[in-house]
């Protein structure tokens, strides 16, 4: 069993808090909006959720997920996550989030400005590229043809282990796309993101990212 922090709780979160109190584990959820809004989800997953600031729910974690608006990542608290794995599952849509232009002329991908923002932390892009639905609705037992896999990528290889872990656990399997900066090639239109494939073409659409 591991506690997983969650410093926001959107459909992504929400998603990843539900199959992980499925699974056995202990979820904190945050939010920019405060614990007590929070208090319906925490109903529903049960005794094994509870709700927090982001600065507890970093600090609770043991594996701790980032799943909030790409231009909100320098709110993420730092201290807490020292030493940590972190799942980073946002992404950068520049009508939302507005232009950076470090993204957009290729010089660093998104995954690498949180990294660079949380600088004692391990890294691990991973849960952008899938529906959130999907991610409760879209698992399958381990070794059942055909069965869908997510890509992953991250600079730290006892991290990527650790989500690889936990992906699995979920019903997916996983495909290592590489560095953290890797990650760019399963960000939006990219032939792997939303991409509901297995390992193999997985692999394909990578490269071909």
């Amino acid at each position: 069993m591991t506690t997983i922090g969650l410093i926001g709780s959107g459909n992504i979160g929400t998603a990843i808090a539900r199959q992980a109190v499925a699974h056995g584990h202990d979820v904190v959820l945050s939010n920019s909006r405060g614990p007590e809004t929070l208090a319906d989800l925490v109903a529903q997953l049960g005794p094994r959720a509870r709700a927090a600031t982001p600065e507890e729910a970093a600090s609770a974690g043991e594996v701790v997920v980032v799943t909030v608006p790409f231009k909100a990542y320098t709110a993420v608290p730092v201290e807490p996550l020292a030493g940590k794995v972190v799942i980073d599952t946002n992404n950068y849509y520049f009508e939302r989030d507005g232009s950076y232009a470090e993204i957009d002329s290729g010089d660093t991908a998104p995954s690498e400005l949180l990294a660079a923002h949380l600088p004692g932390s391990r890294v691990v892009k991973a849960f952008n590229s899938i529906r959130a639905d999907h991610i409760v609705t879209a698992g399958a037992p381990s070794g059942t043809p055909g069965r869908r896999a997510l890509p992953i990528a991250g600079d730290d290889p006892e991290a990527k282990a650790v989500v690889a872990s936990l992906i699995d656990e979920f019903g997916f399997d996983v495909v290592d796309a590489g560095a953290l900066v890797e990650g760019r090639r399963f960000d939006r239109d990219k032939p792997a993101y939303g991409a509901e494939l297995s390992v193999e073409p997985l692999r394909e659409a990578l490269a071909a990212g």
